[in-house]
């Protein structure tokens, strides 16, 4: 996991180190002292580790430092075996228990951190609840509330985090996201109540928290300005209906990419974006059903420029009876070397059974270094 992690900082230009310990102090030490970059403790090692560091592994005001410095404190382990009470009686009480803290004999809780800006709502309850229904009302109380907030500070939610506490420890956690910033409640709320059914309530739960984890300026706005034109659909509830079932990565639509590689003209977008500002290609029809990987094909053509007399396509040999072509597509030299003068050329054959196909030949038919002169299918016209 510190390797992934420390590789990914890397890769982002972040120069990191990291540390595992039996506490969060002695982690806090380790990082700042030890790792190069990571460094993983074996438990019950933290005090052997942590004798050698200096004082200010520990934590501890400035102030505290020098004082122990002036003592003759240098590190951690002049401090492990000192009479607490003279130490407290000194310097108040952090010494002590940053050092019982980095040692694991007194807890300390972790606090995340929250962003400011971050907006939520929480309900707790004097005796546990586990009912659908008994959730659901709660829920729709919730939502309420959070867009209340939300509109005094003029957001909208793009995601919301429901997360129910229970009773033995365990949190229940149920993610909704939005195509638009909406602060509907009761929009929001049918998205959060058709997830109640992957909640499990256990013994009951106690707490019901509701976060909006990705927020975006929203201001009101006039639905229709003319009253002889009908407003434009919205479609965002449908997308977030189908977002939430499916999953966000299930819902997109296709849009045009300046390349002339098929398989780079294309790709995925949100379905409720602004256009990209480009077109589809007009000079040459375009199959319906483009293959994500070209699929290789046994053919019988005769070089250089002419089409495939029949094709065998998973198993299948079908007979060409019409074709156009070719379609010279050139490889993209500015992003490799290998397509430098790399070539295909793209027919569009039916068969005898009306089915209609587009296939290529890498390379020119002629010149061995521009392609493998092999057949690929790479589409199906509807």
């Amino acid at each position: 996991m510190l390797e992934t992690l420390i590789g990914r900082l890397v890769m982002s230009g972040v120069t990191a180190r990291a540390a595992v310990a039996d506490t969060w102090g002695a982690a806090h030490a380790l990082a700042r002292h030890v790792a190069a970059p990571m460094h993983v403790a074996a438990p019950g090692t933290a005090e052997a580790l942590l004798s050698p560091l200096p004082l200010s592994a520990l934590r501890l005001p400035p102030a505290t430092l020098a004082s122990l410095r002036t003592l003759g404190f240098v590190c951690i382990g002049d401090l492990l075996h000192q009479p607490r009470a003279p130490l407290t009686r000194r310097f108040g009480p952090d010494l002590c228990r940053r050092l019982d803290q980095a040692l694991s004999h007194a807890s300390e809780p972790i606090e995340p951190l929250r962003p400011s800006e971050l907006v939520e709502v929480r309900r707790a309850f004097a005796e546990p609840i586990a009912a659908a229904e008994t959730i659901a009302r709660y829920i729709g109380k919730l939502v309420v509330q959070l867009c209340t907030a939300l509109e005094e500070r003029g957001l909208g939610a793009r995601r919301l985090d429901l997360l129910c506490w229970r009773v033995d420890a365990h949190v229940q956690t149920v993610r909704v996201g939005l195509a638009r910033p909406q602060r509907d409640p009761q929009r929001l709320t049918r998205l959060l109540c058709e997830k109640i059914e992957i909640i499990s309530p256990g013994f009951g739960i106690e707490i019901l928290s509701l976060t909006a984890v990705m927020v975006e300026p929203l201001e009101a706005r006039q639905v229709a300005s003319s009253l002889l034109e009908a407003p434009a659909p919205d479609l965002s509830g449908l997308v977030d209906v189908l977002a939430n079932r499916v999953g966000a990565r299930g819902v997109y639509r296709m849009a045009p990419v300046a390349s002339d590689v098929p398989e780079r003209s294309v790709t995925r977008v949100a379905p409720l974006s602004d256009p990209v500002g480009a077109g589809w290609p007009d000079h040459w029809p375009r199959p319906t059903r483009l293959l994500s990987r070209p699929e290789p094909i046994e053919t019988l053509a005769l070089l250089p420029d002419h089409p495939p007399v029949w094709i065998a396509w998973r198993g299948i040999r079908r007979k060409v009876a019409r074709a156009d072509g070719p379609e010279r597509v050139f490889g993209e030299w500015w992003k490799r070397d290998a397509e430098m003068i790399a070539v295909r050329d793209y027919f569009r054959i039916e068969d005898e059974a009306g089915e209609r196909y587009w296939v290529f030949r890498a390379g020119d038919g002629e010149h061995a270094e521009t392609g493998s002169h092999r057949w690929f299918l790479h589409g199906v016209f509807g």
